[in-house]
């Protein structure tokens, strides 16, 4: 399958794919003889298992550092991130998913002091003060 029929089949476009085999997440797939990607379907199950977990809101940076594990994905979709038998490792790691819960608890917190701010800026001062917007700062962007 060609690069823009893979990319439909999996809700992306092609420019994402090649960014994904650029970082890693995806091995370069085979050519055709006049130079073109040619996607298998196991291609196509560790694409979809890979837009899965972007959706989930890991980031390309999470499935970079576990790229080796992403093509376990097309034998065993993604389901708790926990070992399924003893001893066998979970196709994404606790850690990694920990690491983005931290991020995104952190960023809900910063959100939601952000729309606190505004919302105190919105009432109105008493009589002869200035409004307490006057005062705040705008956030530093990171």
């Amino acid at each position: 399958m060609r690069i823009g029929d893979a990319a439909a089949a999996i809700g992306a476009t092609p420019r994402a794919l090649r960014f994904y085999e650029q970082r890693g997440l995806l091995s370069p797939p085979r050519r055709t003889g006049s130079g073109q990607r040619d996607y298998t379907a196991e291609d196509l199950a560790v694409l979809r298992g890979i837009r899965y977990l972007l959706g989930l809101g890991l980031t390309v940076e999470d499935l970079a550092g576990l790229a080796d594990r992403l093509p376990l994905l097309a034998a065993r979709p993604p389901g708790p991130c926990r070992p399924d038998e003893p001893g066998e490792p979970a196709i994404i790691g606790t850690t990694v998913v920990r690491r983005r819960i931290a991020a995104l608890d952190a960023e809900i917190e910063r959100l939601t002091r952000l729309r606190d701010a505004l919302r105190e800026g919105l009432a109105p001062a008493p009589a002869g003060e200035p409004s307490p917007a006057a005062g705040v700062s705008p956030p530093r962007r990171r």
